[in-house]
């Protein structure tokens, strides 16, 4: 069968874009030869800086003939629908169908649609200048005497050339004719810019790379990628180092080169004092070069650095290796000036003193400087949630409010808080905010702060992702807690929700990082406690904007354990002198109690995306969750017992049982048959039913001691105790007695079986 080749060359395409271009390309293609009734047996795309191929095996050389027939509407139908009728078959006039007749529906129209296939030829050179004209570039650009022109055609770079040729491996094959703005297709290419710029007549895809790669042009991807990697790596252990090695800046060095070869440059050791991350991010941003470090030598990196070249220069790459490290020590001069300037004192340290009473702050000490400018400048975290300052006055609190339950120093945890934002005024964040909270642990350490306060200000960020790692000291803990707890309740307050595949605030990312800190490390918290603090500090802020004000709110949720006493005192001391207590409503409490379980139902959801990916049966997590389930740690323990048990034959059976009571009772609560309230013993007739009324007894009774002391299994234990006195009961027993007052207690037992197992699950929702 024939196989497609084509080429799209043009100028540079930036290597950020050039991944995605090629697998537009293949699915545009692909999708259009489908459409027209063609079918392929693979296809593969390839890229480089200059150019985007596709490779299309055992494509059909015709489509097949078409034979359809479309049934249209009565033909007695108003003429809106016969008009819909003909547009959709394609027919000028209903003259063009023809009438069936149906012993049931009478007469209706038909149309026999018959459509020749067509060469393959045809179909492509019709395709691929919809898909150039369409083609989705995240930016693009017109060119030429007929950019002026309406319409006319934009590219990313400067399209130069199409290659397009089709036919089978025994023939020769042919070039698919068409033309765009002035570009005819053919079977010409061109090979390196500097090295092999002239033209290169193709056949086929094996003679096209092969004459590519002659022509200095490696046309995959990832074989480049493997050739640089090698490479520097060779030429590391050369010189006695090891290559720091990163996958990103592979991938784009291997889109900014069709011929790669890799050279060394070198900068001063005086360099060296800037910590190995600015360094490396100097280097990587400004130069697209990898770093080295001495064989065995941990973190500390050495004074010479890899390039990526795309020409063999005559001299060997001196020139090159000597230009790029000239641009290397410029960047590395401001590097370290950013590094000596971040850690001296600032000039304006009298207006700071006020920001610096305020948080508990050293003004000798350049962090605590940092972060009383960050506040004395007021910068806008949110324009609904205040400043940054005011950010992490809430942090600081919540996470002294976590210290304990996670085990973490409240002193260390709020000390960390107030600190964790202060490198965002940096000069080194300033210039690489990638950089932020790795700079201010360095710095934190530099003026003597305890280990695990300067590790919580690095780690308060973590986990930034499902692959990312947890945070594991107390004080990272708290303080992660807090910062992304903080954001979820702020966000929610102010109803700037994800929605959709919509989620610019990352909170999706921050729920599944609260998920993560809370199950992997093995923390049981209540996420409606620790929500509530940070909604009153959002009361507080919302007051400054004129809404209603929160007291009742306040006195009902500390009443409750929800809210801890420093927030209602704050809430008192600024609300009370403004508007009195009667001004509090009763609407004020419905709205945070709603506010909150809403966002503990967007933990849920998170929570399930989470248990799923670890293989985790969705009816399992729906059986374990309530709308007030706040421990999450709970929840995973719980549906990890369960489908423990489940596994068992005692489980299997207790299921089958508990269900079958679970379908009884809903049946007769639905007839609205009478339910009693209590079980009497006195009315039981059967050995069975007390046999049952005992084992209930004693599984309720055991289970939720089990629940209370968190062992999850030991409570499915205790339920195991109920398969056999089930089954018994319902091989023995007819609910459905014909006294009254029998039915009804028997229909309560039934009902205290559906308690006993609610402590754990709600069997109702598992599969089985």
């Amino acid at each position: 069968m024939p196989d497609l080749l084509l080429e799209l060359r043009s100028e540079e395409i930036p290597a950020r874009m050039q991944r995605k271009a090629a697998g537009d390309l293949r699915k545009m293609l692909t999708d259009g030869l489908l459409e027209a009734g063609l079918t392929y047996e693979a296809a593969r795309e390839y890229w480089t800086p200059r150019r985007l191929t596709l490779d299309i095996r055992g494509l059909n050389a015709r489509s097949k003939d078409i034979h359809e027939d479309i049934k249209g509407p009565s033909t007695s139908a108003p003429e809106q629908a016969v008009q819909g009728f003909l547009r959709k078959a394609g027919l000028s006039s209903i003259a063009e169908a023809h009438v069936h007749s149906d012993p049931k529906k009478g007469d209706f129209y038909v149309a026999h649609i018959s459509k020749p296939g067509r060469a393959a030829e045809e179909i492509i050179a019709g395709l691929v200048p919809d898909i150039i004209r369409t083609f989705p570039w995240p930016k693009s650009m017109r060119w030429g005497p007929t950019s002026a022109k309406p319409g006319s055609l934009r590219w990313v770079r400067p399209l130069q050339s199409i290659l397009c040729t089709f036919g089978p491996e025994t023939e020769e094959p042919v070039v698919v004719d068409f033309e765009i703005d002035g570009i005819r297709s053919g079977n010409i290419t061109y090979g390196h810019r500097f090295h092999a710029p002239g033209e290169i007549t193709v056949r086929r895809f094996d003679d096209y790379v092969s004459k590519l790669e002659a022509a200095k042009v490696v046309l995959d991807a990832d074989r480049r990628k493997e050739i640089i990697l090698a490479d520097a790596r060779n030429l590391a252990f050369a010189n006695g180092l090891d290559l720091v090695e990163d996958e990103g800046l592979l991938e784009e060095v291997s889109g900014l080169v069709e011929w790669p070869v890799v050279l060394m440059g070198e900068f001063e050791e005086a360099f060296l004092v800037i910590p190995a991350e600015v360094i490396r991010l100097t280097i990587r941003a400004n130069q697209k070069c990898f770093v080295t470090r001495p064989q065995g030598e941990g973190e500390a990196l050495s004074s010479r650095f890899i390039l990526t070249a795309n020409i063999e220069a005559s001299d060997g790459g001196k020139e090159i290796a000597h230009g790029n490290g000239k641009v290397v020590r410029a960047r590395l001069s401001d590097a370290l000036y950013f590094w000596k300037t971040d850690q001296g004192d600032l000039p304006d340290l009298v207006e700071l003193e006020a920001s610096a009473e305020k948080f508990g702050l050293d003004l000798k000490k350049p962090l605590d400087q940092r972060m009383a400018r960050l506040d004395h400048l007021n910068v806008t975290f949110h324009a609904k949630l205040g400043t940054q300052g005011e950010r992490v006055e809430r942090i600081a609190r919540l996470a002294e409010e976590l210290a304990p339950i996670v085990g973490a120093d409240p002193a260390l945890a709020g000390r960390a808080a107030v600190l964790a934002k202060a490198d965002l005024t940096t000069e080194v964040v300033g210039e690489f905010p990638e950089l932020q909270g790795a700079m201010g642990r360095k710095y934190a350490l530099l003026q003597g702060e305890p280990a695990s306060v300067a590790a919580a200000i690095e780690e308060h960020y973590k986990p930034q992702g499902p692959s990312d790692y947890v945070p594991s000291d107390p004080v990272s803990v708290a303080v992660a807690l807090a910062d992304k707890l903080d954001t979820l309740v702020g966000f929610w307050a102010i109803d700037e929700k994800p929605t959709g595949s919509k989620d610019p605030y990352a909170l999706r990312r921050a729920a599944l990082g609260v998920i993560r800190i809370l199950v992997e490390s093995g923390v049981n918290v209540s996420l409606l406690r620790s929500m509530m603090s940070p909604i009153l500090a959002a009361y507080m802020e919302f007051q400054r904007e004129g809404s209603r004000p929160y007291l009742e709110a306040a006195d009902r949720l500390a009443s409750a354990g929800l809210a801890t006493a420093v927030y209602r005192a704050e809430v008192y001391d600024r609300l009370v002198g403004q508007s009195g207590k009667e001004a509090f409503a009763e609407e004020t409490s419905d709205w945070a109690w709603r506010l909150s379980l809403d966002l503990l139902s967007f933990f849920h959801d998170r929570l399930k995306v989470y248990l799923r990916d670890q293989g985790a049966r969705h009816d399992l997590i729906d059986a374990v969750i309530t709308p007030q389930s706040d421990d999450l740690l709970q929840i995973v323990r719980r549906v990890e017992a369960l489908g423990s048990f489940l596994d068992t034959e005692d489980g299997k059976n207790l299921l089958a049982g508990t269900k079958r009571a679970a379908n009884i009772l809903a049946a007769e609560e639905k007839k609205k048959t009478a339910v009693a309230e209590t079980v009497e013993p006195a009315l039981f007739r059967q050995d069975a039913e007390k046999s049952l009324f005992a084992a209930v007894n004693q599984a309720e009774k055991q289970a939720g001691e089990a629940i209370q002391n968190q062992d999850f299994s030991a409570a499915m234990l205790a339920l195991s105790v109920l398969r056999e006195p089930v089954d018994s009961f319902f091989e023995h027993v007819l609910v459905n007695d014909e006294d009254l007052s029998v039915r009804a207690n028997r229909l309560a037992l039934l009902a205290r079986i559906r308690t006993a197992t609610g402590q754990v699950a709600d069997f109702s929702k598992i599969a089985g």
